[in-house]
């Protein structure tokens, strides 16, 4: 068993409140053993003399499981009726009335019976934590929300009870309780975990070795992340800078060149050939001007990382290698992939170049350096570089070129002699100092300016050897000479901060049109746009704090990005007010008065998609609303009408048989009593689909598949026709077919349906039954010689109360078709109307045939 423990408390609960723990076994299958493992740690601690109840423990008829209760208090169970059934959930209100110290709540997952004050289980569990009340839960990976398609993919068995990761991950503790898929097989074998009549479907469907190995695979991966978390909060807690080698991770550098996908491809095989190695891609935008990288490129890289496996960032930075090594450290990075230099190298000879930067400083974290085509590439790609913003190192050439090229110019001049005149003289020495204007700026430029006059004062003017001049001109000449260089030097200065400043410009830009893209298409929520600010900022956590609606001066956690967040202001570095009821705060650093500026910026967007997802589940549940108030309506309707009529007739029927001043012969008896009978058919009928309507609508609908064959269900199914009806149904099902994965139930009341449907909407002509087979599914054709339905018509069917302007408004409320829709999606089939050769409508129920490549579903 693996045991992750949380230091920090959970965000969900109001500052200063006194919560429970909770703690997690987490399963990657039925049967490995959570309940045995749970009860086993509430057996300990009932020893230790704490206060322990079993709230709600489900044992299924486990006999080792069940002596695991001995000696425990167990709490009655709420009996909670619901649709003529009596079901026992947990009795929430009897555990806070108990107030135990520990409570033992058995599959966090689980979905209340509806009229339960909350939907889900785990709901019940926040409220026993926010009493302060420790949980002991379990849950298997196949109900954590974000692995439910996944397993659904793997098995074949959708799980319709989920439980979000954020509630898992939430825990104080997880305790992964593991078993080798083998010895799972064997313990289901001899009877220990299902009893011996399930024991041969399940190990040949469900518990199959591969579904297990992957379901084991996708649990201890699961858990890795969650290990990865309180690594990094432990780390950032202790201020441990230095990289922890537990799990490789391959960061690749970007720069939106043509070699990203040979380093890309690299770094997937370095990590394929380590186990659950990671690969993180990023990419530094400058402001200093290098933000020349191709978006069409750095797309084509993204959708490479994403299909190998990997995910990428992007971050600011000033400082290209320093910001790649913030990055790496960050993430717990073991290796770094990058390009060679595509500088020359002469270029080179003056600059150390990123690589080199990122080796000398790179520390625990190994460089890989990739060679590729562009390698030493040509000038032409680094003029751009060449003018962009002034660093140090611009400004550092600037002065050395200054320094040779006036020496190297004098000796030249010198050597010539007196053949060039002094305003000839200026000009060349002009000339260099715009070069070193050009690379350097401002102050470079001034000081070759002021070192060049004095030269040409002491070596070119008369009189020579001293800085005196004896003629006019040459003062004048001088004089313009030092303001032209001093012009020159100051406009490409400012063209080269113009130039910084719009690099930085679309650097944010580009940061802030990505971040705008993903709220407006909605596919990140705050905690991954926070995620992308503390990456953007190097920052090591960001907060998202709400004012509480209730009480305006309590803040609650709206999201947070990091290892912890930060619940008070006193917590942060930074406190970045963005509206009245929202602030950000900031852990890692202070921030730039720019910065400031972009981070505002970013920070509005994550308040706008928290207020987009707020809006979103105001409308879903305003939706739901309207759906519900429109079933309603549509449901009174039928009452007042298409129901009133057989209580009609049954009321006019009985009261002509209890009247006594008319003397009825045997036959008008048995008409009134055929006329009973026949209205209270109808009316069963008619509340039969109105309760199956209520049971899709409310998704309580949950079909106990196994194989089953069409001829079984159709004898049954036809049951409820009139003799004259029924001489109408023509079948042809072979016996020979496979059997299809369906509740038998349920199919007879979908084929039931149909055929009666069929029937009364083609008064005259045979409807034809018949059944085949078509690749892995088997296919029930009903096709009637009826009007048929319009194309534009054939979705509006299946709405509940349809008729499609049927005259006869009293032989239903126009829910067969519906019901029968709904009952055939919910056994994983379809139902699709198809034009009938000749004429008519042909429904088409398609269901999964049950082979060995099909899994029953095992409750």
């Amino acid at each position: 068993m693996t045991t992750l423990a949380r230091e920090s408390r959970p965000y969900g609960h109001t500052v200063g409140m006194a919560r429970g723990l909770l703690r997690i076994y987490l399963g990657a299958a039925p049967g490995v053993g959570k309940t045995y493992a749970m009860l086993g740690e509430a057996q300990r601690r009932l020893e230790r003399g704490t206060d322990v109840v079993v709230g709600f423990c489900e044992t299924h008829g486990r006999k080792l499981t069940e002596q695991r209760l001995a000696g425990l208090e167990v709490l009655p169970r709420r009996d909670v009726h619901y649709k003529g059934g009596t079901f026992a959930e947990m009795d929430v209100d009897a555990i806070l009335a108990r107030h135990p110290q520990v409570a033992i709540v058995d599959e966090l997952a689980h979905t209340n019976i509806p009229g339960m004050r909350n939907e889900k289980r785990w709901q019940d569990v926040e409220e026993l934590l926010d009493a302060g009340i420790e949980v002991l839960s379990t849950v298997n990976v196949q109900h954590l929300e974000s692995l439910n398609d996944v397993v659904e993919q793997i098995t074949g068995v959708p799980q319709r009870e989920t439980v979000p990761d954020e509630v898992v991950r939430r825990a104080d503790q997880i305790e992964l309780v593991d078993m080798d898929p083998d010895a799972l097989r064997k313990r289901m074998a001899h009877g220990n975990i299902y009893p011996a009549e399930r024991v041969d479907a399940a190990l040949s469907n469900y518990f199959r070795v591969g579904n297990l190995t992957a379901l084991r695979e996708l649990a201890l991966l699961w858990v890795a992340d969650r290990v990865d978390e309180g690594m990094n909060r432990y780390k950032s807690d202790h201020e441990i800078r230095r990289i922890w080698e537990a799990r490789e991770r391959i960061v690749v550098a970007l720069t939106g060149g043509s070699e990203g996908e040979t380093l890309i491809r690299r770094a997937a095989r370095i990590a394929a050939r380590s186990a659950g190695g990671e690969v993180l891609a990023v990419h530094v935008l400058r402001s200093d001007g290098l933000t020349g990288a191709s978006p069409v490129k750095l797309r084509r890289q993204r959708e490479l990382v994403e299909g190998v496996g990997g995910s990428f960032h992007t971050v600011v930075g000033d400082d290209v290698p320093a910001a790649l090594l913030d990055f790496a450290r960050g993430v717990n990075a073991t290796q770094l992939v990058m390009g060679t230099s595509r500088r020359s190298r002469v270029a080179r000879a003056f600059a150390e170049g990123i690589g080199a930067a990122v080796i000398a400083d790179s520390g625990d974290i190994d460089v890989h350096m990739v060679t590729h085509a562009e390698s030493g590439g040509a000038w032409r790609r680094r003029l751009p570089r060449l003018t962009g913003g002034l660093n140090w190192r611009r400004r550092v050439a600037a002065l050395l070129v200054a320094a040779i090229g006036l020496p190297a110019l004098t000796l030249a001049m010198l050597a010539i002699g007196g053949e060039i005149s002094t305003a000839s003289v200026l000009l060349l020495y002009l000339m260099l100092v715009v070069l070193v204007a050009i690379i350097g700026g401002l102050y470079p430029a001034l000081l070759a300016a002021v070192v060049g006059g004095l030269i040409v004062n002491w070596f070119f003017v008369p009189p020579l050897g001293t800085f005196t001049i004896s003629e006019r001109n040459n003062v004048v000449a001088l004089l313009v000479y030092v303001a032209v260089a001093v012009a020159v030097a100051t406009v490409v200065d400012r063209s080269a901060r113009r130039a910084t400043q719009a690099a930085r410009g679309r650097a944010e830009t580009a940061m802030l049109a990505s971040l705008s893209r993903s709220v407006l298409a909605g596919n990140r929520g705050v905690p991954s746009l926070l995620e992308q600010i503390r990456e953007a900022f190097a920052l090591s956590s960001v907060t998202m704090l709400e004012r509480d609606r209730d009480d305006r001066s309590q803040w609650q956690v709206a999201g947070f990005a990091g290892p912890r967040p930060c619940e008070k202001g006193a917590d942060a570095d930074e406190d970045v007010p963005i509206t009245d009821d929202i602030r950000l705060l900031m852990r890692g650093h202070a921030l730039a008065a720019a910065d400031r500026r972009v981070l505002v910026s970013f920070a509005e967007q994550a308040a706008v998609a928290l207020q987009r997802a707020r809006l979103l589940r105001q409308a879903a549940e305003a939706e739901r609303l309207a759906e519900a108030n429109k079933m309603r309506t549509a449901l009174l309707a039928a009452v007042s009408h298409d129901l009133r009529t057989p209580l009609a007739s049954i009321k006019a029927a009985i009261s002509g048989l209890r009247a006594e001043d008319i003397h009825l012969d045997e036959a008008d008896t048995a008409e009134l009593l055929a006329a009973v009978d026949e209205s209270a058919d109808q009316l069963m009928a008619l509340v039969a689909n109105l309760l199956d309507m209520s049971r899709l609508h409310t998704g309580t609908v949950a079909p106990m598949s196994q194989p089953v064959g069409y001829e079984e269900v159709l004898r049954p199914a036809l049951r409820g026709l009139e003799p004259a009806e029924l001489a109408r149904i023509q079948i042809d099902v072979a016996d020979t077919l496979p059997p299809v994965l369906a509740d038998p139930g349920l199919l007879e009341r979908v084929v039931a349906n149909v055929v009666s449907n069929a029937v009364r909407h083609a008064p005259a002509g045979p409807v034809t039954v018949s059944a085949s087979a078509h690749l892995d599914q088997v296919e029930l054709r009903v096709a009637d010689r009826g009007p048929g339905i319009r194309p534009g018509d054939r979705e509006r069917v299946f709405a509940p109360f349809q008729r499609l302007g049927d005259r006869d408004t009293g032989t239903g409320v126009g829910l067969g078709l519906a019901v029968a829709r709904g009952f055939t999606e919910a056994m994983g089939g379809t139902l699709t109307p198809e034009d009938t050769p000749g004429g008519g409508v042909t429904m088409v129920i398609a269901l999964p045939a049950c082979s060995q490549n099909v899994d029953v579903v095992v409750p």
